[in-house]
């Protein structure tokens, strides 16, 4: 309402109406950024964590959050999920980033959120964004303020924070795991923007076929914002229609999106994740699902040398006597990789993959040694028989040793009962897989020998 003056009150104005977004130009932040939630109703996704009744979402809704950091690849919502809890919240927010903010940007939210408390009452919520990206000395200055609850801390990480966040603040934090969006979440996510005209894109005459949409979703690969700004970026680059309609269909969708690039580093999850599923899917005897995870590492360019060592490793724990072939054809597949390199070492190693997968299995010899080691750890150690000790040197005769030693190969059979011990140890038991079938059958029979000696 517009004041009089001296001269009367002023004609009354229609209020000016917001300009349409212009086609072309959209709007100054990407279509992800305004797409935000602002709710929890809003969220899309991880419902293992935000579903009814499970513990984050009945803490966001009773404003009862302690410290958290949330841990998951890009574009899964951990930016999303702080922003729900700062509109949520009745305490101070505050938010830092581990790229841009330093040692003395931590230091004055600190003191104001210590002033704050000790004046008001008021807590403070601090959201660090990238939190891996600060260094161990950096991580330490928050400690003291988080340990006294000066500032409840919610940090966002695409790194494993038991690798890369301090000891001392994961260990007062809960952690929580977000995963990658389903494809139906995606879409859920693209169907929202399409139609809302405040922020989104239902300003537009939009047509979508399907295919369209189910493209970029299955592409984005569970990134939200991947799919989101893709989206916008078909939309806004596509010509309208006469009708004035723009029309997205598959062709521009692939278009308007690339592969997502394979989230692999060299010394994160990723890297270590595939190459664990990579040795349990040659355990379980999986050839299809070593392959995959082998071709993922190989894409990622991965050093030879470490899948191969993976694969001796698989071959002499989880194979071992049951197929003794696997051990060589896995260090055949070694020295070929150290050889010729990617692209060419990718047929030997598969060859040793696909070999060590469907080999029978046995870790007898695993567990053999590691029950001798314990023994040792134990100290239960055995003096050497007097038959088996050293006899090359003069005068060992004298001590008694190699007195009574019988020569395996002087007797039928190449082999003769004795006691090599000096004590009854069963270290080695030896499977029915493969071949290893044969070697329980000799072994029971020498056993069978040497214990009728004993008595």
């Amino acid at each position: 309402m517009l004041e009089p003056d001296l001269f009367g009150p002023l004609p009354q104005r229609a209020p000016p109406k917001s300009p349409e977004p212009d086609l072309k130009q959209g709007f100054a932040a990407p279509l992800a950024e305004r797409m935000r939630p602002r709710c929890l109703d809003e969220y899309v996704g991880q419902t293992h964590i935000l579903g009814p009744g499970h513990l984050l979402r009945r803490a966001i809704e009773a404003d009862r959050i302690q410290s958290l950091i949330f841990y998951g690849p890009p574009g899964t919502g951990k930016t999303s999920l702080a922003a729900v809890i700062a509109a949520r919240t009745s305490a101070r927010f505050e938010r830092l980033s581990g790229v841009e903010s330093n040692v003395a940007d931590m230091r004055r939210v600190l003191a104001l959120a210590s002033n704050r408390l000790a004046n008001t009452g008021k807590p403070t919520i601090l959201f660090i964004d990238e939190i891996h990206r600060f260094n161990k000395s950096q991580q330490d200055v928050l400690l003291p303020d988080v340990e006294a609850g000066t500032v409840r801390l919610i940090g966002a990480t695409t790194h494993n924070p038991f690798f890369f966040v301090n000891s001392p603040l994961v260990s007062r934090s809960q952690i929580f795991e977000l995963r990658p969006l389903t494809e139906d979440e995606v879409m859920g996510l693209l169907r929202a923007a399409m139609s809302d005209r405040d922020r989104g894109l239902g300003f537009m005459a939009l047509q979508v076929d399907e295919e369209a949409l189910k493209h970029l979703a299955r592409v984005s690969d569970g990134d939200g914002r991947k799919a989101l700004n893709s989206l916008e970026i078909a939309c806004l680059t596509t010509e309208p229609g006469g009708d004035g309609t723009v029309r997205i269909t598959l062709a521009v969708s692939e278009q308007c999106i690339q592969k997502k690039a394979l989230v692999y580093d060299g010394d994160g999850d990723a890297h270590y994740d595939t190459i664990s599923a990579f040795i349990k899917s040659m355990r379980g005897s999986d050839p299809d699902a070593a392959l995959y995870w082998l071709a993922k590492m190989i894409h990622a360019g991965e050093d030879p040398r470490f899948i191969t060592r993976r694969i001796l490793i698989c071959a002499a724990e989880d194979v071992g006597l049951a197929d003794p072939m696997a051990l060589i054809l896995a260090v055949a597949a070694h020295q070929t990789a150290e050889f010729v390199g990617w692209p060419e070492a990718r047929i030997p190693v598969a060859e040793a993959a696909i070999y060590v997968a469907t080999a029978h299995k046995s870790n007898s010899a695993c567990k053999a040694i590691d029950a001798a080691l314990e023994d040792l750890r134990q100290g239960r150690t055995l003096p050497v028989p007097a038959p088996l000790r050293d006899a090359s040197y003069e005068g060992s005769k004298r001590l008694g040793h190699g007195v009574g030693y019988q020569y395996a190969h002087d007797f039928p059979g190449h082999h003769i009962s004795q006691d090599y011990l000096g004590a009854t140890k069963r270290y080695y038991e030896a499977t029915e897989q493969g071949a290893e079938k044969k070697i329980r059958e000799r072994l029971e029979k020498w056993r069978g020998a040497c214990d009728a000696t004993r008595s």
